[in-house]
């Protein structure tokens, strides 16, 4: 599989990356972030996937409800201005 555009880039600009990296934190470290975060993990643990290796998420769906789906898929979508394209 081959690496994104994106991905190329910033193996190549190290200098990029590190202003990348340095955004990433601070924006993941707001409070809106963090109350994301435990509301997702609440959801995790609730439907018994949080923390037992089981490979599965709680990925959200066009309607806004929560479903258990694999990481691997759930991580890898990338829905229309940010939407899910699950149904």
């Amino acid at each position: 599989m081959a690496l994104s555009k994106s991905a190329l880039y910033f193996r190549s600009h190290p200098e990029a990356r590190k202003k990348k990296n340095e955004y990433n934190t601070k924006y993941h470290a707001t409070p809106e972030r963090k109350k994301y975060r435990v509301k997702l993990n609440k959801a995790n643990r609730d439907a018994g996937t949080y923390g037992n290796g089981d490979g599965k998420d709680m990925s959200h769906t066009k309607s806004g409800k929560l479903t258990k789906e694999s990481q691997s898929a759930n991580r890898a979508r990338n829905g229309k201005d940010g939407k899910s394209t699950k149904k």
